[in-house]
C-alpha cells in the first residue's frame, strides 16, 4: 500500500514560543499533505522515533493524556485509509480526497450538526425552500431528543421507531411523518456520499417509510370556468388571487414562487421564458389571449426589471423569499373565499391549479411524456403521482359503458 499516516511536527510553521504544530503527515502515491491536530510543542520535547510528546514537556497537565489523544487521531485516520484499501478505492482517490474524508469524519459525528451545515450551504446557494424544510425537521428532531445533540450512531432503527410513535401520538398524519423521514434519509445519504459515515450503520435498510393516498387535489373544468367568470372588483384582493390561480393553470401549473419572481423581462416575443427555481428547468410558453388579458392588468407602465405581480416588495433575495411565503399564506386564505363564492366544495389551495392542469391535460389525451415535461418533472413516476386519481365522473362514464350492454 502506497499510503501511510504518521505523527510529526510541521517545521515549516514556527510559532512565537518557538513551538511547531503537531500534525498528521499523510503520504499517498508520492504526495504528502498535513492535517493540523490543534497542539504544538518545541522540537526538544518531540520524540521523532516514537512519534509522541516527551514526558518532560510541561505545556499540558497530562502528557500521557495528550499522547493518547494524538494516537487516537492517528489510529482513526489509519483505519479510514485501511478501509479504503480493503474496498479497493484507495488508489482511485487523490490525496486531497483522502484528507477530506479524514477531516470530515472529525468535524461531523453529530447528525444535527451535519444537518445544520447543509442548511447553511443551501442558504448560501439561495435554496431557501429546502433550507427551511431541513431546518424545521432538525428542530423537531432535537425537541424529540429532549434538546440534546444526536450522534450518527444514535440515529438507528430503534430511534426511528420511537420518533414515529412520538409523531403519530400527537395526532399527526402518516404522510407528515413520511416527509420528516424522507428528509432524515436525505441527510443521511448525503453524509454517506461525503464519506462522513459508512453504509454499515444505515438505519433505513430495515425501516420503511410509510405513506397513505392523498385526497384528490385537482378540480374539474366546470370549477375552473366558474373561477374564471367570477365577477370581482380590481380593488378586491380576491381579484388578484383569482388571477394568480388562473395564471398558474395557464402556465403549465407554474408554482406560486416561480410566478412571484416573474419580471417583465421574462416576456419575450409574446412568450414567457423563465427557469423553474426548484429544478432549474427552462420554460418557454406562448402567451394565449386569455393569459394576455390577465397580464395586461399588471404590466402597464413597468420597467423590464420590475416584477409582474405585486408580491415581492424587498430587494434582498432572502427577504424576497419571505415575501413570497407570506403572500402564499394570504393567497391560500383567499382561495378558500373564492371556493365559497364559486360553490366549490373541494379545498382550494395554490397546488390545486397545478394538479388541475395535469389532470385536464390527461383528459385531453396529452401524452404522459409531454405532461411530465410541461410540469418540469425529471421522472415519469412523479407525474404519475399527480395523475393517480381520475375524477369520479370520468370513472362513472367508463363504468356506464361497461354495464350498458
Amino acid at each position: 500500500m502506497n499510503t501511510n499516516v504518521k505523527l510529526s511536527l510541521d517545521t515549516r510553521r514556527k510559532k512565537n514560543d518557538n513551538s511547531y504544530p503537531i500534525i498528521l503527515r499523510l503520504s499517498h502515491l508520492r504526495k504528502t499533505t498535513s492535517i493540523n491536530l490543534g497542539h504544538s510543542v518545541q522540537p526538544e520535547y518531540w520524540d521523532v522515533k516514537n512519534q509522541k510528546v516527551k514526558r518532560s514537556f510541561k505545556g499540558v497537565s497530562s502528557v500521557s493524556k495528550l499522547n493518547n489523544q494524538l494516537l487516537k487521531e492517528k489510529t482513526r485516520a489509519t483505519d479510514i485509509v485501511n478501509d479504503l484499501y480493503e474496498k479497493d478505492e484507495l488508489n482511485f482517490l487523490s490525496i486531497t480526497q483522502i484528507k477530506k474524508r479524514i477531516v470530515k469524519s472529525v468535524t461531523f459525528n453529530s447528525f444535527l450538526e451535519y444537518g445544520n451545515s447543509l442548511v447553511d450551504e443551501m442558504k448560501k446557494d439561495q435554496h431557501y425552500g429546502n433550507a427551511n424544510s431541513y431546518y424545521a425537521v432538525l428542530k423537531i428532531l432535537k425537541k424529540f431528543n429532549n434538546g440534546n445533540d444526536l450522534k450518527f450512531n444514535e440515529l438507528n432503527y430503534d430511534f426511528l421507531i420511537k420518533f414515529e410513535r412520538f409523531h403519530l401520538s400527537r395526532g399527526n398524519s402518516i404522510n407528515g411523518l413520511a416527509m420528516y423521514m424522507k428528509t432524515l434519509r436525505a441527510i443521511y445519504n448525503k453524509a454517506i456520499k461525503s464519506a462522513i459515515i459508512t453504509k454499515d450503520a444505515y438505519p433505513f435498510v430495515n425501516y420503511k417509510i410509510k405513506t397513505t393516498p392523498t385526497e384528490k387535489r385537482a378540480i374539474d373544468i366546470s370549477c375552473i370556468k366558474s373561477i374564471m367568470i367570477l365577477k370581482l372588483e380590481e380593488t378586491d384582493s380576491l381579484f388578484h388571487y383569482r388571477n394568480y390561480f388562473l395564471v398558474s393553470y395557464m402556465l403549465y401549473g407554474i408554482s406560486f414562487i416561480d410566478m412571484a419572481f416573474l419580471k417583465l423581462e421574462n416576456i419575450v416575443d409574446n412568450r414567457i421564458r423563465f427557469q423553474r427555481k426548484k429544478t432549474a428547468k427552462p420554460y418557454n410558453i406562448k402567451i394565449t389571449s386569455q393569459l394576455q388579458e390577465i397580464l395586461s392588468c399588471y404590466t402597464k407602465n413597468k420597467d423590464k426589471n420590475e416584477f409582474i405581480f405585486p408580491v415581492i416588495t424587498r430587494d434582498i433575495f432572502e427577504l424576497q423569499y419571505k415575501d413570497v411565503l407570506w403572500a402564499r399564506k394570504r393567497y391560500n386564505k383567499g382561495l378558500k373565499e373564492i371556493a365559497n363564492l364559486c360553490g366549490i366544495e373541494q379545498r382550494l389551495t395554490s397546488y390545486v391549479s397545478r394538479h388541475s392542469f395535469a389532470t385536464q391535460a390527461m383528459l385531453q389525451e396529452v401524452p404522459l411524456q409531454a405532461i411530465s415535461a410541461m410540469l418540469g418533472h425529471n421522472r415519469l413516476t412523479t407525474t404519475q403521482i399527480y395523475l393517480k386519481t381520475l375524477p369520479n365522473d370520468i370513472l362513472d362514464d367508463y363504468n356506464k359503458k361497461l354495464v350498458d350492454i
